[in-house]
């Protein structure tokens, strides 16, 4: 049997790149609207929370292209990735450890330096009050 440590060049060099893809696409869509179609927004209150989106604009055709084109890529290396021959010289029952390793093995890209819009800041945590002293 394979020993974990060893992975062949090509399943790393497939994992690399299905780490790269996954961040573009992670990246594209965090930065496009909310919804693929025109939408006017809408306001919900009738669940258990309330639910807003804003109106968007939509993708265009571009956009769509290349979310397409990086998903059907991801779909790719993820069934290039997990069906390679290497795994059947890996014992049973380390197969998950060793595709855990892998992962490791071939970090994903850092991801971009600018800070996503995030809630207003939380005040600080209130600090438990010392006992009065007599």
């Amino acid at each position: 049997m394979a020993e974990t440590r060893d992975f062949p060049d090509d399943l790393r060099t497939g994992q690399e790149e299905l780490h790269q893809v996954r961040a573009e696409l992670r990246e594209l869509l965090r930065r496009l609207p909310w919804s693929v179609e025109p939408h006017d927004g809408f306001s919900d209150d009738n669940g258990w929370r309330r639910v807003e989106r804003p109106a968007s604009p939509g993708w265009g055709a571009e956009d769509q292209a290349l979310v397409s084109k990086l998903r059907a890529r991801e779909f790719e290396l993820t069934v290039f990735v997990t069906s390679h021959p290497y795994w059947a010289e890996v014992a049973r029952e380390r197969r998950i450890e060793a595709r855990s390793r892998l992962k490791h093995a071939t970090p994903p890209p850092a991801p971009p330096t600018a800070a996503p819009e995030s809630p207003a800041p939380r005040p600080p945590a209130a600090q438990p009050s010392a006992a009065p002293e007599d």
